[in-house]
């Protein structure tokens, strides 16, 4: 995600909520980074569920913010969490794609 595109979702939150930038900035910043590391460390796959869930608990942990904000402010940047969604689930296919030829062996 750049910083163009989350500028876009902060300022689509703020519009939203009640919640003030810095809040909802923090938020969905330490929320997009661990969905970035999770696209570039790991080969799992998971559920869209799942991955928001561990998003939601690890974005509680890491900002301090209270639960009901931390989930208030991701939802309402669901589009761009779809997105990065989508992006982990596509690296990862890409990933398991090369890693085999066209026979299904191993490269």
């Amino acid at each position: 995600m750049t910083d163009q595109e989350l500028n876009r979702a902060v300022q689509y939150v703020i519009a939203s909520t009640s919640y003030g930038r810095d809040t909802v900035e923090s938020v969905l910043r330490t929320g997009f980074r661990e969905l970035t590391e999770l696209a570039l460390q790991t080969t799992r796959r998971f559920e869209r569920d799942s991955l928001l869930e561990y998003v939601a608990q690890w974005t509680i942990k890491q900002t301090g913010q209270p639960e009901p904000l931390v989930r208030e402010i991701l939802a309402c940047a669901g589009r761009w969490m779809d997105e990065a969604c989508e992006e982990v689930a596509a690296r990862n296919n890409d990933e398991n794609r090369s890693a085999h030829d066209e026979h299904g062996r191993m490269n």
